[in-house]
């Protein structure tokens, strides 16, 4: 089996072969050819900006899974997104940006969406 075939399968891709052009699949699993092309260049972090936007519950799952399965094979993620209820979800350590610069930095433990709103909107 080769990577695409094996990426289709274990992501669990809706498509009629590994040929089909990526512009005629689901928005979800256009997310998850992307993914895939990502892991395999064996990186060390991956940056992902709004991973999951536009996408179906179902599909969601399916991403959060498999961050937290590329995590715990020691890749490193940089999730940018701007669902709250996401970042505190998936996020190990949250940085929260204002007018460019970090405002603050928040545990997994610490972190409410209060605290994020407040330092996304200059407060403390």
């Amino acid at each position: 089996m080769n990577f695409a075939e094996m990426m289709i399968k274990r992501l669990h891709v809706k498509t009629s072969s590994a040929e089909t052009v990526i512009g005629n699949l689901s928005g979800g699993n256009q997310q998850k050819v992307v993914i895939a092309k990502w892991i395999g260049t064996s990186p060390k972090v991956l940056i992902m900006d709004e991973p999951t936007r536009g996408i179906d519950v179902g599909a969601k799952r399916e991403i959060y899974e498999l961050m937290n399965e590329l995590t715990e094979r020691g890749i490193a993620i940089i999730m940018v997104s701007s669902e709250l209820p996401e970042i505190i979800g998936m996020s190990d350590r949250i940085l929260v940006v204002h007018e460019g610069e970090i405002a603050g930095e928040l545990l997994k433990q610490e972190a409410t969406q209060e605290k994020i709103m407040a330092l996304a909107t200059g407060g403390n």
